[in-house]
This record gives structure tokens, C-alpha cells and sequence, in this order.
């Protein structure tokens, strides 16, 4: 079950989720709401940080009430480089179910 609300036409629209990865560990939930707001309106952003020493994990997950916000912020940003780190951003997926499902993506990287 994916949550929905109304729009201002009254239709159900459902919020989409980004992953954010390969950040360089001083980037802040500002930094990343600056650069994506510019695109759509941002719902939240968390940059996941490890419990004891608050460190970033290099990853962040960004927050729309739209996809096509979403879509968009992952069509124009992707690879775009933050303090000189190219961020790698995909759809993240919300729903257990889903997750479960062994339906994924694949990333490799350093291949050259």
C-alpha cells in the first residue's frame, strides 16, 4: 500500500523517495535541500549518519511530494558533482514488499 494525498486538483498523487549516494562526508541536509530545491520542492532530506560518531555514511535519501520532481531532480543531477564527488542518485524504494521482491538495481563502478 503506497500512501497518497490529494493535490490541489484533487488528484492522489504519491511521494517519491531518491536515493542520494557517493557523497563526500561533509555534505549537510542543507547543501543537498539547496541544490534539489532549485529543481521542485523538496518534501525532507536526511543524510544517514553513523549512531555513535554522527559521521556521514556518504549517503542521503531526498523526499518529494511529486515523482515528476523527483524525476526530474534524478534526470539533471545525476552524477553532478557535490565538493568535487559525482553523486549517484536512484529511486528508492519505500515499500517493504517491494524490497523483498529481489527486484533491484546494480551498480558497478571503477571500471576503467
Amino acid at each position: 500500500m503506497n500512501p497518497s494525498t490529494p493535490n490541489f486538483a484533487g488528484q492522489q498523487v504519491t511521494p517519491a523517495s531518491l536515493y542520494v549516494g557517493d557523497l563526500h562526508p561533509d555534505i549537510t541536509e542543507a547543501m543537498l535541500f539547496e541544490k534539489f530545491s532549485a529543481l521542485g520542492p523538496v518534501l525532507s532530506i536526511r543524510v544517514c549518519r553513523d549512531v555513535v560518531t554522527r559521521r556521514s555514511l556518504g549517503y542521503a535519501y531526498v523526499n518529494f511530494q511529486n515523482p515528476a520532481d523527483a524525476e526530474r531532480c534524478m534526470d539533471s543531477l545525476n552524477f553532478e558533482p557535490m565538493k568535487h564527488r559525482p553523486m549517484r542518485i536512484m529511486w528508492s524504494q519505500r515499500d517493504p514488499a517491494v524490497r523483498r521482491s529481489g527486484v533491484g538495481n546494480i551498480f558497478i563502478k571503477n571500471l576503467d
